[in-house]
């Protein structure tokens, strides 16, 4: 029952043209054109090594935050979820089989990005594939939590605005585009603890294990993947 709820999810996430448009195409856009024009503070060395673990970040937080809160929030609006929670497929089934689907459109979207970025600007990984990887889970956990909270809290119209207003607060203080050290002291400390910001952050260090270990990131990216599902959890209206 799992396996089947989740082609079906997985199914109409691909057959949504503004999921599609926001998981796939925008990120894939946003490497191509700023790693080919250096027209942004991105530091030291060439603007795809930068760019390309944000653009990772932005990815999980499309797909985890944005697609999956506003597919949910309608679903929970026009009784959906009520129905699917009458079937013999238990809630706990339809969160695995939602969560299942999630993680194969965040695979789709690592392979897209990692190609786009080795064929077209010669990137190569230097450091822990594993570590990546365990990062990417810890941001999904994350914003899929913040997605589900927006979804079983909100009204459907309200979730879609407040998952694509956090989507634009994210991109642009997240530290995706540019380190928060172009930003004004003001707007960096608080973007230190956003979970874009801590997830762009760990990758960087993940894929190139250069220097220490972002400590102060990682323990922010642990707090908001261990907060937003428990928060998910405790609020979320399935009517």
């Amino acid at each position: 029952m799992v396996l089947a709820q989740t082609r079906v999810e997985l199914l109409l996430a691909l057959r949504r043209g503004e999921s599609v448009l926001v998981t796939l195409i925008v990120p894939t856009l946003l490497l191509l054109v700023f790693g080919a024009v250096a027209i942004l503070p991105a530091g030291a060395g060439r603007p795809v090594d930068f760019l390309l673990p944000g653009i990772l970040a932005l990815a999980v937080m499309s797909t985890a935050m944005v697609s999956l809160g506003i597919a949910t929030a309608f679903e929970r609006h026009y009784r959906v979820l009520k129905r699917l929670g009458g079937s013999p497929l238990p809630r706990a089934g339809l969160l695995a089989a939602k969560l299942a689907a999630v993680i194969v459109v965040e695979l789709l979207q690592v392979v897209l990005l990692l190609s786009v970025a080795g064929l077209v600007f010669g990137w190569r990984p230097s450091g822990s594939p594993a570590l990546a990887l365990v990062t990417l889970l810890l941001g999904t956990a994350a914003f899929g939590g913040l997605g589900l909270t927006m979804a079983g809290a909100l009204r459907a119209e309200a979730t879609l605005a407040a998952a694509n207003g956090l989507y634009l607060v994210f991109l642009l203080l997240g530290g995706i585009l540019f380190p928060l050290s172009a930003l004004p002291p003001a707007l960096a400390v608080p973007a230190a603890l956003l979970p874009a910001t801590a997830l762009a952050d760990v990758l960087r260090w993940t894929l190139t294990l250069d220097g220490s270990a972002p400590l102060g990131s990682l323990a922010v990216l642990l707090g908001w993947a261990i907060a937003a599902p428990l928060v998910a959890s405790r609020t979320f209206q399935w009517e």
